[in-house]
């Protein structure tokens, strides 16, 4: 495993940590993608992981892209433009296709500035919960760029178009407060309870059957692109597989001894 990744595993949960905070972990260099995609993949393979944690190492969660290296032939951009969506599409934009691949839900402990793309990796997780000292940025028109890792269709899912407009035009941050009152998180703690307060919503999900939950998360990706009638379809499909299984059975079992006890009645 590189060391541009650090992994802790604590039971059926897993904390995936960046890992290069001298530069504020930026993660469009091809070595920290890999790690990454390496690392979420081994534990998407792990029938005994139910969770993944995602946050950085230091002050920031991720600096997003490196821009000392977006002069021309440095990182993502090369002196001939076609070899500039080559170095895009090999590069930074495996992440949301991983992300959106992934049946292991991904929880994003936000832990300081999440910037450009930065903002956008933690708009691909499942969750995000912040610390207070947490900002979001969707800052690429700042320095003469696009969201070039599809922050354009992440953003607007989470917090509305005209919320993604603002966010993306102005380039302009927004602190953990906002950012949880226009619903790109779902809780706010403070520093020290932040890892803590991951781990226990992870706990929550982990304690449900491992198939249903997985099984869940692929409706919901599936979900935001899909009609109604090929929703459904695939949920049809989806709980035939899930109606089989011993965790069904055993949790029905348990519903029916619990409603025919004495106490119940």
């Amino acid at each position: 495993m590189s060391e541009l990744i650090l992994t802790e595993r604590n039971g059926p949960v897993v904390t995936i940590m960046l890992n290069a905070p001298e530069r504020r972990n930026p993660i469009s260099d091809v070595p920290m993608i890999d790690a990454l995609e390496g690392a979420l993949r081994h534990a998407d393979a792990d029938p005994d992981i139910r969770v993944a944690i995602l946050t950085g190492a230091g002050k920031a969660f991720s600096s997003g892209g490196d821009v000392k290296k977006m002069v021309p032939g440095g990182g993502l951009r090369d002196e001939v433009p076609a070899n500039t969506r080559t170095n895009y599409r090999e590069g930074i934009q495996r992440l949301p296709l991983l992300f959106h691949a992934l049946d292991l839900p991904v929880i994003a402990a936000v832990n300081g500035p999440a910037i450009g793309a930065g903002c956008d990796l933690a708009c691909m997780c499942d969750l995000r919960i912040a610390s207070g000292n947490a900002i979001f940025a969707e800052s690429f028109v700042k320095v003469g760029l696009v969201p070039g890792d599809g922050g354009a269709w992440l953003l607007p899912r989470l917090v509305g178009f005209a919320k993604a407009c603002e966010m993306s035009l102005t380039g302009e941050a927004i602190d953990a407060a906002e950012a949880l009152r226009c619903g790109l998180v779902s809780h706010v703690v403070d520093s020290d309870m932040l890892l803590a307060t991951a781990q226990e919503i992870a706990a929550k999900i982990a304690a449900n059957s491992r198939h249903a939950v997985r099984m869940t998360k692929r409706l919901l990706r599936e979900g935001q692109t899909a009609t109604l009638p090929s929703l459904l379809e695939l949920s049809a499909a989806l709980q035939s597989l899930v109606h089989a299984t011993t965790e069904h059975d055993e949790a029905i079992a348990a519903f029916i001894n619990r409603s025919a006890s004495p106490r119940n009645k």
